[in-house]
């Protein structure tokens, strides 16, 4: 079965529907000795939903990521990811998922276009469908201007979404993106905002995003999970968090009250490598 577009017609394995979840977790435990990262976590994703993880440093944002996407086997509890259990069938789930990290993951000694076609080759993108794939992915990031020069002349923005280029060049059905604008300047951080809308807009992919970051959760987020000490303590639209907190609350209020924390936030290719070394180190 195809969802509109976004998997090719030779997967005929998708238990998905178009209108199923394409995330699910039912009490997903991730524990390492005598501390539980992870404690019981329930949620919905529905398809193309961008859907928001919020919450302090530790609180265990990463360590969900990384079982959704088969990096870190849960303790108990079940995940199903594009209607297939990431521990049973982590392969199947692989294949139809894109992930963007927040360690730098695009190769400054390469030009654009030889990191697409490293990803094309990675992805098993058939070879007879990899230039036109490359082309389309490109101008939907507005980079084919730039696909012949060296990463590391890059900006940090560009960087960012030739990343999301890369991890969208096998048609995702969901995108998992760790902290997907740290480092960035304002200006950088609106270009990719706008274009994870279009990703989900052309193509239907759902966008599981994390971040430090509340203007970029209101405004780039359907719905949001607030995260603490490995539970999610409340879930909803930007709106229904806010409002019950107060009629003039913002996200900032809504991370105060439900966690007691304070927000922690997170140029050029060095920069961007720096800076996102560092935030790993405190995810």
């Amino acid at each position: 079965m195809q969802h509109s577009g976004m998997l090719d017609s030779s997967d005929d394995g998708v238990h998905a529907s178009a209108t199923a979840p394409v995330v699910e977790t039912f009490d997903l435990t991730r524990k390492f000795g005598s501390i539980t990262a992870i404690d019981r976590a329930s949620l919905l994703v529905g398809p193309r939903e961008i859907f928001g993880l919020i919450g302090p440093n530790g609180a265990g944002k990463s360590t969900l990521m990384k079982m959704l996407t088969t990096m870190l086997p849960p303790t108990s509890g079940r995940a199903l990811v594009a209607g297939f259990d990431v521990v049973r069938e982590a392969a199947r789930v692989r294949s139809h998922i894109g992930y963007v990290p927040q360690l730098l993951s695009a190769d400054g000694e390469l030009t654009g276009y030889e990191n697409m076609l490293v990803s094309a080759r990675l992805y098993l993108v058939p070879r007879a469908e990899r230039e036109q794939r490359i082309a389309a992915a490109l101008d939907m990031m507005a980079l084919t201007d730039q696909r012949d020069r060296l990463v590391r002349t890059y900006s940090g923005g560009m960087i960012r979404r030739l990343e999301i280029a890369q991890s969208t060049l096998h048609r995702p059905l969901v995108l998992f993106m760790d902290e997907p604008t740290v480092g960035l300047d304002p200006g950088g951080r609106h270009t990719v905002w706008q274009h994870v809308r279009r990703l989900r807009e052309h193509m239907g992919t759902a966008v599981v995003v994390t971040t430090h970051y509340m203007d970029e959760a209101a405004e780039l987020c359907d719905r949001i999970a607030v995260i603490h000490r490995g539970r999610i303590e409340a879930v909803g639209t930007p709106d229904e968090l806010t409002a019950k907190v107060g009629p003039a609350a913002t996200l900032d209020d809504v991370f105060m009250h439900v966690t007691g924390a304070e927000i922690e936030a997170g140029g050029g290719y060095r920069d961007v490598r720096q800076t996102r070394l560092s935030a790993r180190k405190h995810s």
